[in-house]
């Protein structure tokens, strides 16, 4: 039997946050055994509760779903008195606090910094914000769509001659989730050495920039703006997607070898004897007479054919699948990548699973997203050690839900 232990057993997350960036932070939280409590607005809760369609059969949006696994879920009134004096008692008990609140909000609900440490001196908080704490845009809101377009990451994104275009995804926020997750931990680290806990400071376009890795590199080196190649590569050549007779396929030649190898495997021994192609930098000059012939070819056989093709060549190469055929892949299955957990009611929700696996630990013991309030009165008496009498007092009087 493995008793492997959950990296982060007994830390003690409170997550304020709301959307995508704060809750998948604190998702990655909870999938290496933190004990997360999502403190939401009563009745209403996260926003993405009501972000539909889709919605599960009892009204679940998907959105929610994606974000709040393996969390329990507090209703706390913040607007009132007694539910900040709830608030104030949690943060004591709290190890990492987590929020995305704007600078007015910060204030209203005591949540800056300053005030954090001083109820309590080894909490480890993150703010996440669009733009940061500080400079002139610190108290502008920050949606994913503004910050693909600020960042510069739509005007390298879609067509050549087309419309600038976002990721199909709100990948800003994911990527500033991640980050600060990465920033929880080393926080989490330094208090073992310090004894004294840290505050980070995400915002959503800091993490997008650094997030452009070689291409915002390549602007800052050359001073040239970086322009969109659609499904190709700034420099590598041929690394794009292709259509076939039947679909899609992306071929990802990632040095001259391969592409010798490609060129043999799909009877072009003439791109061998052309100088103009024998090397990445000529192939990247010369894309634009190279990337046509290829076009041509890839459309003369059907997916499966290349595949067979490429696979035999050992080149680089994958189909284009929709997001169900994803989910629905071998690998997929054999990672646990889609699980199935019960919810409050004893229904089964189909979830995506935690990317996180552990060398020689269990299969992971993920809870399905709670219900709003549903876990109130139980992190009530665990944390705060809250008796009936108490907790009912502050239902009564509106505090919580």
């Amino acid at each position: 039997m493995n008793n492997k232990s959950e990296p982060l057993q007994n830390v003690r997350v409170l997550d304020l946050s709301r959307i995508l960036a704060g809750p998948v932070c604190c998702q990655v939280l909870a999938d290496l055994g933190a004990d997360v409590v999502k403190v939401e607005r009563p009745g209403t809760g996260d926003d993405t509760r009501q972000w539909g369609p889709p919605f599960t059969k009892d009204g679940t949006s998907a959105y929610y779903l994606s974000a709040n696994r393996g969390k329990r879920s507090l209703a706390l009134n913040l607007a009132h008195t007694a539910g900040r004096d709830v608030l104030d008692d949690l943060i004591r008990q709290a190890d990492v606090l987590v929020e995305n609140f704007l600078p007015d909000s910060l204030d209203k609900f005591g949540l800056r910094p300053q005030r954090l440490g001083s109820l309590n001196p080894r909490l480890v908080s993150c703010s996440i914000s669009g733009f940061g704490r500080t400079g002139p845009w610190a108290s502008v809101p920050g949606y994913d769509l503004a910050i693909q377009a600020t960042s510069g990451l739509m005007s390298i994104t879609g067509e050549p001659d087309g419309m600038p275009m976002k990721v199909g995804v709100a990948v800003t926020d994911v990527i500033a989730g991640l980050y600060a997750a990465t920033s929880v931990l080393a926080g989490l680290h330094g208090r073992t050495q310090s004894g004294s806990g840290e505050h980070f400071d995400l915002a959503l376009l800091d993490c997008t920039l650094a997030s452009l890795v070689n291409i915002a590199q390549a602007a800052l080196v050359t001073g040239w703006r970086p322009e969109r190649y659609g499904n190709a590569h700034p420099h590598i050549v041929p690394y794009e997607a292709f259509a076939t007779s039947d679909g899609h396929l992306v071929l990802a030649v990632g040095n001259d070898r391969q592409w010798q190898r490609f060129c043999s495997t799909a009877g072009r021994d003439d791109w061998l004897e052309n100088a103009d192609f024998a090397t990445n930098p000529g192939r990247v000059a010369h894309r634009d007479l190279l990337v046509p012939q290829l076009q041509a070819l890839f459309a003369g056989r059907k997916t499966d054919e290349w595949i067979a093709l490429l696979t035999a060549a050992d080149v680089p190469h994958a189909p284009v699948l929709g997001v169900d055929e994803a989910l629905s892949l071998p690998q997929t299955v054999a990672r646990g990548m889609v699980v199935e957990l019960r919810d409050a009611e004893g229904g089964v929700r189909r979830l995506i699973g935690s990317p996180l696996h552990r060398e020689g630990a269990a299969a992971s013991r993920a809870k399905a997203p709670p219900a709003l309030g549903q876990h109130t009165f139980e992190v009530l008496r665990d944390w705060l050690a809250y008796d009936a009498d108490k907790l009912n007092r502050l239902r009564s009087s509106g505090a919580i839900g």
